[in-house]
């Protein structure tokens, strides 16, 4: 059914038309016909993505079936519930670049933690979840239950607990919107967050037990099992990678993980992959390697449509989501 783009899908068609711009519109268009033809998406998050505020955009692809699954890190999990509660305390600092170590310590002192130009506040934000959140973790260790960390994020905001505090409005919230449909998140080395270091004192207090937050291990063998589930969907399950890292590298090896080691010869190869990404292309970096390196892994098959876009995905992501809603 051919939908009447929007003022800024038309901008996008008219004006991008060359290099990382062209790229740009090709991978909106790749995306948008990889749903049409019935097919899955999954979207990785890396870098600071929740706390750039990027749920504005992401939530509304959610809500509308555009996204099937998320892998994130654990500061982009927690991150965005940050901001849902303690958006007004945040600290903007446009000439971040100008700091002092003094000017950073005097941030660090006054509970402050910067992200580039975006400070978190340690209490309204940090403290705040931390009680609420402890709460889950120990009536959970108490009883002998264990759950992923997404799936004690999902308990909190089913709760209500934390409605007292929302300060942006909720539909920007993308980890609302998942939760709302019960998204399938995978969260690779969660223990890197703060909430996972948190996690980490109160079991070296012996307040909580390692064993009640499931492991990354678990977070592997729960995505092979949606991706088998789903890998024959319509077109199949394509991959958009915001960034490097193992918010990307992680899911997309389940694939040759289910087809080499347990030797599954019916899986599908991602139907469909974009990255976007400021990292050059370089010796070693996964996060700045091209994709024709994934077909030698097996990861991407020879045919599968594949974009790179060499730029900022603060940027770049919310203009490929408009043009996937039709905005």
């Amino acid at each position: 059914m051919t939908v009447t783009k929007g003022p800024i899908s038309q901008f996008i068609e008219k004006n991008y038309r060359h290099f990382n711009a062209a790229a740009l519109l090709d991978a909106a268009k790749g995306y948008e016909a990889h749903l049409e033809k019935g097919g899955l998406m999954l979207i990785t998050l890396a870098g600071a993505m929740s706390t750039a505020e990027l749920g504005i955009s992401l939530a509304e692809m959610i809500r509308q079936g555009k996204v099937h699954a998320i892998s994130c890190t654990g500061a982009n999990l927690e991150e965005d519930v940050f901001n849902l509660v303690a958006h007004d305390f945040y600290k903007r600092i446009p000439r971040y670049r100008d700091l002092t170590p003094a000017e950073e310590w005097e941030l660090m002192e006054n509970g402050f933690n910067r992200v580039t130009d975006t400070c978190i506040p340690e209490g309204e934000a940090i403290r705040r979840i931390e009680k609420h959140i402890f709460e889950l973790w120990k009536a959970a260790d108490q009883k002998g239950e264990r759950y992923l960390p997404h799936e004690f994020f999902y308990q909190l905001l089913k709760s209500g607990v934390l409605e007292q505090y929302y300060q942006i409005p909720p539909q920007d919230s993308w980890l609302l919107a998942a939760c709302e449909r019960n998204l399938p998140i995978f969260v690779p080395g969660w223990e890197d967050s703060t909430l996972g270091n948190i996690f980490a004192s109160y079991c070296l207090t012996g307040e909580l037990k390692p064993s009640t937050m499931k492991s990354g291990i678990e977070y592997m063998t729960s995505l092979a099992q949606w991706y088998m589930a789903n890998h024959q969907t319509g077109s199949g399950i394509g991959f958009f990678q915001i960034g490097g890292g193992i918010a990307g590298d992680f899911p997309i090896c389940v694939v040759p993980m289910l087809k080499q080691d347990l030797e599954m010869d019916d899986i599908s190869f991602w139907a469909y992959f974009c990255q976007i990404s400021d990292s050059t292309t370089s010796y070693g970096s996964y996060s700045g390697a091209v994709p024709n390196e994934k077909i030698s892994w097996g990861k991407l098959h020879v045919n599968s449509p594949s974009y790179v876009i060499e730029s900022d995905a603060t940027i770049v992501a919310p203009l490929i989501f408009a043009y996937v809603l039709g905005q």
